[in-house]
């Protein structure tokens, strides 16, 4: 093992093949789902339905091309290190501080969003000291060792999960044999009574995509636990392809049992989430505690995963000379310590703004985060499809994991994300994006061009793509 000093220089395979399992679940599960499914049902209506398994396929082809890749290579920086090797330093460069700040960006959100939570139950208290205090214990967990951080994700995981399959399975219930409602199926009538499936046509489904896609950002996140996996060869397979199955059933299964039990135009976004609406319906006592609760740790595992991602992707960046040296070293628990100590800086200048400037920041953040989102999977698929070109035909058919369907599926996915670019061009309330977005990377590649790394050669940038790493070797 290369040492630094004391330090050591390379990730710890820490994370076990149920962390990684419920860890992927985790990231596909969060505060979009919880929250803002809500907004989108407004939008869509009961139609959101097509609206988020057409998001889901996209998402299930993006991972698919980040697996080829991951796979074959697992290194930390993950989509990072494949775009600096496959497009090019420049692209390699934007990736890493484009992941890193649309983490930033979306944390700020979540924990800002945890003094919201606190304050259903204990009011009064100023919401930036549950904010605060959420950052700290994040943060000290993200500083223990990898493994602490996969624990606590999988518990969080774990409650989120056991929340949808209750609902899933007592909504259901509900539907087929009355529970809830004395005895007499409600059926899923509901589903075109009000106004149709689609009640405001395709421009509704459009206007949706833009929030839905929001919803599913933090799947990619897999791909950043490349580096710190065991056996990367089968968990991340194993985690991989059950994405698509697990977001059919976890975020079209239990919106389908919401939008049959209730109708779609009685669900006001201004009055809270749907999932609390419907335990209600059902008969739970304390309904509104309880989902709280579940709200409260999605909160905080959305934070947990941004501190791990954004320390992740500092240390690459030092690694490869983009970013401060020191934010490239490791503590002695083999967790990049100064980077992620960085990260919960920046996290506690947006707890901060989010302060002072509650309203504006939070579109600021979401917009940041979509767009910062678009960015990386796009990033992902043209790197995938470079990738591929480089390879013989001997070479492809001796990968272990293959893109299905490609180069079409490649391409697709690609045209789909554009498209939602376009969407959010064309409806006023997500033109900020295209704004925030733009300007942030006018920002990075002003610093690329003034510190003169474009001049550097690829051996100074990227040594080694798996220089940090301890040598695995992959089962046959």
């Amino acid at each position: 093992m290369k040492r630094n000093g004391n330090l050591d220089t390379q990730l710890h395979r820490g994370l076990e093949e149920r962390h990684i399992t419920l860890m992927s679940l985790g990231a596909a599960i969060g505060v979009g789902l919880f929250l803002g499914s809500a907004s989108a049902i407004k939008l869509a209506g009961p139609a959101i339905l097509l609206a988020y398994a057409i998001g889901g396929a996209a998402m299930f082809i993006i991972m698919r091309a980040l697996g080829e890749m991951a796979i074959e290579n697992p290194v930390a920086g993950s989509f990072s290190r494949y775009a600096r090797q496959h497009l090019g330093p420049l692209a390699g460069y934007l990736t890493g501080w484009n992941y890193w700040f649309l983490w930033v960006a979306t944390c700020m959100a979540e924990i800002t969003a945890v003094g919201v939570y606190m304050d259903f139950w204990i009011p009064g208290i100023p919401r930036w000291i549950w904010a605060l205090a959420a950052l700290l214990i994040m943060t000290m967990v993200n500083l223990i060792a990898v493994k602490a951080y996969g624990e606590l994700e999988f518990w969080f995981a774990l409650i989120k999960i056991i929340t949808i399959v209750a609902m899933i399975i007592l909504g259901a219930c509900m539907i087929f044999f009355g529970l809830g409602n004395g005895g007499v199926a409600t059926g899923i009538s509901n589903l075109w009574h009000h106004g149709g499936f689609a009640p405001n046509g395709i421009k509704g489904i459009l206007m949706a995509m833009q929030m839905v896609m929001f919803a599913y950002l933090g799947i990619e996140m897999i791909g950043v636990t490349a580096g710190e996996v065991k056996n990367p060869k089968k968990n991340l397979a194993k985690a991989i392809d059950s994405v698509f199955w697990r977001i059919l059933i976890f975020y079209v299964g239990a919106l389908f049992v919401i939008l049959s039990i209730y109708p779609w135009n009685e669900l006001d976004p201004t009055k809270g989430s749907p999932f609390v609406m419907t335990f209600d319906k059902i008969g739970i006592p304390y309904a509104a505690g309880i989902i709280n609760f579940v709200v409260l740790t999605a909160a905080l595992s959305s934070c947990n995963s941004g501190i791990f991602s954004t320390g992740r992707m500092l240390f690459n960046l030092a690694e490869q000379g983009e970013a401060p040296g020191g934010l490239g070293k490791l503590s002695k628990s083999g967790v990049p310590g100064k980077a992620v100590l960085v990260s919960a800086a920046a996290l506690l200048a947006g707890v901060l703004l989010n302060y002072v400037v509650p309203a504006k920041v939070f579109t600021w953040v979401t917009s940041i985060g979509t767009f910062g989102a678009i960015w990386t999977w796009a990033v992902i698929l043209l790197s995938q499809i470079k990738f591929r070109k480089k390879l013989g035909k001997a070479a492809v058919d001796k990968l272990n994991y293959k893109m299905p369907w490609f180069p079409l599926s490649s391409y697709l996915t690609l045209a789909f994300l554009v498209g939602v670019v376009i969407l959010m061009a064309v409806f006023p309330d997500t033109r900020i994006a295209l704004i925030v977005g733009p300007i942030w990377f006018i920002i990075l590649i002003a610093f690329y061009y003034g510190k003169g790394l474009h001049r550097r050669k690829d051996s100074q940038a990227a040594p080694s793509l798996a220089g940090n790493l301890e040598p695995v070797h992959l089962p046959e």
